[in-house]
């Protein structure tokens, strides 16, 4: 833990933490209670799959649009006045709840309009964290940043929402409505932050286009996003069935596929610890090698086992390695990427990351596991992913080159 508290980060990280924090809690109990309020009000499949694609659509829509109006704003209002329309939301359903007058198209509604808040809050905390954090601590803060998402977010937030739900569904939207209002209270008291350098104001198409062509430009960063969407893509077609390869292949029961999923917190956690002092003693281009080469033996041993505590290591390395790709690369991108493009070029991340490769690949893995059985979409992603290792090897050769000796 001595890698993340030390040293200090400064007044500014110390309230952008704690708003993450805090915001970090209301959207793990919003992952929970949002599904549990949809089974309430429908028992139709379709209908309840329909809220998670409500949330997921902003990033297709709106996630490179989004990432040009941080550049062109004040990023610290923006966050604030997301988190305010994000409560503003929650707090319309939660009244609707209590009352009992929440419908599905109600419930479609905000998970949308939370879904495109986020768009923006996301992108603009990522490009606002280089102007509170010395250039040497960034690594620093975003694996702090990791780990609080990893402890709040996934071990704690999830099974508290359910919990908050089975006793008040109202305050299980309420709570989260409050998160974000302190979030919002929390980013407004940050000290006075320079803005970018003014640029004449364009095209909304050209700037987003002005983003892509310096991203597209930039060898390192090219090769990390288009091996963060590849992997994604393989990683949700292996994943689309993962509820099914846990009973079928594993033998586990509801139970115990909830036990195995904890393997990947306990991974996050673990990433977000060694992260830091690992890429500092080897290198970025060590780490990012050896995070693609690891994502490959994951897919192949969890193709081939049949014991599940063999596959919850498997897990618990994915994680790790997932944990540790993201503080690297948000580490290199924050401090590559001139000021006035992080918005732009962490949109493109983003949209990899939360958009279309997830429903891409979850489509695919769901057809291939119906065809061929549930191990294929594991054994394909396992070939998959050595490709890519490969095809990015020498281009992550320079990726060491953004983290100079006096960081250390």
């Amino acid at each position: 833990m001595r890698t993340l508290l030390h040293p200090r980060l400064g007044a500014g990280f110390t309230r952008l933490w704690t708003a993450s924090a805090v915001s970090n809690l209301g959207d793990g109990v919003i992952m929970v209670a949002g599904p549990l309020l949809l089974v309430s009000v429908t028992g139709n499949p379709t209908l309840i799959a329909g809220g998670a694609i409500a949330g997921q659509l902003p990033w297709l829509l709106f996630g490179l649009i989004s990432g040009a109006y941080v550049d062109r704003l004040d990023r610290r209002r923006l966050i604030t006045a997301v988190n305010l329309v994000r409560a503003g939301a929650l707090i319309v359903l939660a009244a609707a709840t209590a009352t009992g007058n929440a419908t599905v198209w109600l419930i479609y509604a905000v998970l949308f309009l939370l879904g495109c808040a986020e768009t923006a809050a996301d992108t603009a905390a990522g490009a606002l964290l280089p102007a509170v954090v010395a250039p040497q601590h960034l690594d620093r803060a975003n694996a702090r940043l990791g780990a609080t998402f990893t402890v709040i977010n996934q071990f704690a937030a999830k099974p508290f929402g359910a919990w908050l739900f089975g006793v008040a569904a109202a305050l299980s939207f309420g709570l989260p409505a409050l998160t974000y209002l302190i979030s919002a209270a929390l980013v407004t008291a940050l000290p006075p932050i320079p803005p970018p350098p003014p640029a004449p104001r364009r095209r909304l198409r050209t700037e987003i286009s002005e983003g892509l062509r310096w991203l597209w430009r930039h060898p390192v960063l090219r090769t990390t996003a288009v091996a963060m969407g590849l992997s994604n893509i393989v990683f949700c077609a292996a994943f689309a069935v993962f509820v099914l390869y846990a009973q079928q292949r594993l033998g586990l029961s509801e139970i115990g596929y909830g036990f195995l999923l904890i393997a990947f917190a306990v991974g996050g956690l673990l990433g977000s610890l060694i992260a830091v002092p690992l890429t500092r003693r080897v290198g970025a281009t060590a780490v990012l090698r050896a995070d693609l080469i690891a994502e490959a033996l994951v897919h192949a041993t969890l193709a081939w086992t049949t014991t599940p505590l063999v596959a919850a290591a498997a897990l618990i390395l994915f994680s790790t390695h997932g944990m540790i790709w993201g503080i690297t690369v948000a580490t290199l991108r924050q401090r590559l990427v001139p000021t006035h493009l992080l918005g732009r070029v962490g949109s493109v991340y983003a949209l990899l990351e939360s958009g279309g490769a997830a429903a891409v690949g979850s489509l695919i893995g769901g057809l291939l596991a119906g065809v061929w059985g549930l191990t294929t979409p594991f054994w394909l992603a396992a070939a998959a992913m050595a490709a890519i290792a490969i095809l990015a090897w020498r281009p992550l050769r320079h990726a060491s080159a953004a983290t100079p000796s006096s960081y250390a």
